[in-house]
């Protein structure tokens, strides 16, 4: 790394942390979000205190009474009995029913429904596997989504307690049912009806639906209060309690864990998530469009069709880490906007499925934005949303295999920036031809700044710059980082292999220690280790060409620590990851070779022999930097003759 490049870098930093202040949001601003979400709390406090007393009371309740159910004394058993319906209210005649699971498959989703709690309680992507090549199933076993709300009598109502009438296109259903979607779509609706004096009221009820659409991975969901406003206390919103256990998919378990968060989209602002792999709780007080729990290459997202109130999301992923089939527990409590009305439907939709950038873009949202691709950070999501994507999908498109896929690309984005290469590469060359003049005029010159405009003399005559490799740096930079950021995220190259590669989308292991090297890992793999050779090539290339130039003290040490960094930093990203640096490297020194095998330095002697002949003949108009140089220089000039007179003087 020569003195250009680390200026280069120098400007990168300035340009990134002038960027930051840029956007950073005023004290004014601050203050003002403080006061709004501050009064906005303080009014729901009262609500939500009573909510949470009258739920504890419940679930105290309840403990006692489920465990005197399970009784054998017949006695125990009916009074625990009386006391539920008692605890349920207009509710109480939903508390027994036998359990019905349906299940329907529309191609690229198997689901399966529960009465009881009327939820989702499996959802299977029919076209994935998982690592071990098992059903990717989205939905752990102990998923639910229950509603929670106040009834007349102050009487709190969990649905997760309820057995629901199940129907099937507007069937009764009695039993276990499989269904298929084909052409049409199929509802599954179920319900629970207020009591009566004969048993149901069937003209009031609570509904769940959901309708499965064919090949989607979109599921509507609508919850229905049907002639209720007189049965439900009057409330703000309700709470919708929204938990999944994420299930381990992916090979590399760590990694699947720090991509794993809760993504949000507020109504009006931007996509925004928990920090990734921490244990965290956020109460959002605003209006929220969508809920995400998001995993690395697959998603379960709750989309309002409105909004939802507000929400208060938890994750935790200190949790069951002796069993490595689970990554994290996540928790939503959503507030459902209510209505007291005659009829009231809130409506939703699910989206169980994979984190595929045509996929989600496609139901807008800004759901594409769970996918990191550098979203907010410089250009980068400009550079992958409309050049990388979409040269990756139109490759794709030729059905050709995803290492050869990558090559191509490589060569493509090299092609693209070999204009700015070749200047760079260019113009090390032509420094390297005048690196004998410069030496030259550093032993005959004492003076700096006497030194400093004839060695700028001298870059003016060859035609170069020495700030030319910093500004094809600035450019070449922001590609490499976006493609840093597309790989990993690629869910294409998921179980997709290339000569020894079993996966693109993980590392490629040739060899398992048994144990944990600090910084390196368990494993070695080989994509990393040809980059690691090939960047070691590059660096003692790059630094035998300057060998005779002067760089800065201890920047031989670092541009051969750099590789070693690579080495220990890459050994677990992708093999798709590495495949491409290796590729781009590889390209590089072919590059620079023939840049150099076609550079002809008489030609460039030649040149700067002519220059300076023309010169004596004619003016040359200096540049800007060449006239703040002279006027440095006579200023100091002035500032020496006046320290000569100062001290003669003196004497």
């Amino acid at each position: 790394m020569d003195r250009k490049s680390i200026i280069g870098l120098i400007l990168i930093f300035l340009v990134f942390m002038g960027y930051m202040w840029w956007t950073a949001p005023t004290e004014e601003e601050l203050a003002a979000q403080r006061a709004m979400r501050d009064s906005i709390m303080r009014a729901e406090q009262m609500r939500i205190d009573s909510l949470e007393k009258a739920q504890a009371m419940s679930v105290a309740q309840t403990t006692t009474i489920e465990d005197q159910l399970k009784s054998d004394n017949d006695s125990i058993r009916t009074a625990a009995l009386m006391a539920a319906k008692n605890e349920l209210g207009s509710f109480s005649n939903n508390l027994e029913g036998d359990s019905v699971t349906i299940s329907v498959n529309n191609n690229v989703l198997d689901l399966e429904f529960s009465n009881v709690g009327a939820y989702v309680k499996s959802a299977i992507l029919s076209e994935y596997r998982t690592y071990d090549s098992l059903p990717l199933q989205l939905l752990s076993p102990t998923e639910n989504i229950n509603l929670v709300f106040l009834a007349q009598g102050n009487k709190l109502i969990n649905t997760e307690r309820l057995v629901f009438k199940p129907f099937c296109n507007g069937m009764p259903i009695a039993e276990n049912t499989a269904l298929t979607v084909e052409q049409d779509s199929v509802v599954i609706s179920m319900r629970a009806y207020t009591d009566d004096s004969t048993g149901y009221n069937e003209n009031q009820y609570l509904e769940f639906r959901y309708i499965v659409y064919p090949e989607s991975y979109l599921v509507d969901f609508d919850i229905t209060f049907h002639d209720l406003n007189n049965v439900i206390q009057v409330q703000p919103y309700m709470d919708l309690y929204w938990n999944n256990q994420l299930i381990r998919q992916e090979k590399n378990k760590e990694n699947e864990r720090r991509t794993s968060s809760i993504y949000y989209k507020p109504v009006s602002d931007d996509v925004d998530y928990i920090t990734e792999g921490r244990d965290e709780v956020e109460k959002q007080n605003t209006p929220l469009q969508w809920i995400s729990f998001k995993q690395q290459y697959f998603c379960n997202v709750l989309i309002a069709d409105k909004e939802f109130s507000n929400a208060d999301l938890e994750t935790r992923t200190n949790v069951r880490d002796t069993n490595s089939h689970y990554l994290c527990d996540m928790s939503a409590v959503i507030g459902l906007p209510y209505e007291s009305v005659a009829d009231y439907t809130v409506g939703m939709k699910f989206y169980f499925g994979p984190n595929k950038y045509r996929e989600l873009s496609d139901i807008g949202m800004q759901l594409d934005h769970q996918i990191p691709l550098g979203w907010g950070f410089f250009l980068l999501h400009w550079i992958n949303r409309f050049v990388i994507i979409p040269v990756f999908n139109f490759l794709d498109s030729f059905n050709w295999n995803y290492g050869f896929i990558i090559l191509v690309l490589t060569l493509l984005v090299k092609l693209v920036l070999f204009p700015i290469a070749f200047k760079s590469y260019r113009s090390s060359a032509v420094m390297r031809v005048l690196q004998p003049e410069i030496n030259e005029i550093n032993a005959k010159q004492e003076d700096a700044m006497k030194k400093q405009q004839a060695v700028m003399a001298l870059y003016k005559k060859a035609g170069v710059s020495p700030m030319a490799g910093c500004l094809p740096l600035l450019l070449q930079l922001p590609i490499l980082y976006a493609m840093f950021r597309f790989f990993p995220a690629c869910i294409e190259l998921r179980q997709q292999g290339f000569w020894w590669v079993d996966d693109l989308s993980t590392y490629d292991s040739i060899l398992n220690f048994g144990f944990n090297i600090p910084l390196y890992g368990d494993h070695i793999s080989l994509w990393c280790l040809l980059m690691f050779a090939v960047n070691m090539l590059y660096t003692h290339v790059t630094m035998k060409q300057q060998a005779q130039t002067n760089t800065m003290p201890g920047m031989k040490f670092m541009m051969y620590a750099m590789p070693i960094f690579m080495l220990f930093a890459l050994n677990s990203f992708s093999a798709a990851l590495n495949y491409y640096y290796c590729l781009s490297m590889c390209i590089t020194i072919i590059q620079m070779w023939a840049i150099r095998k076609f550079t002809d330095e008489d030609k460039i002697r030649e040149k700067i022999r002519l220059a300076t002949v023309n010169a004596k003949n004619k003016p040359v108009k200096k540049s800007k930097f060449m006239q703040r140089l002279e006027e440095m220089q006579r200023m100091n000039e002035e500032l020496e003759r006046q320290r000569a007179n100062n001290k003669n003087n003196r004497k």
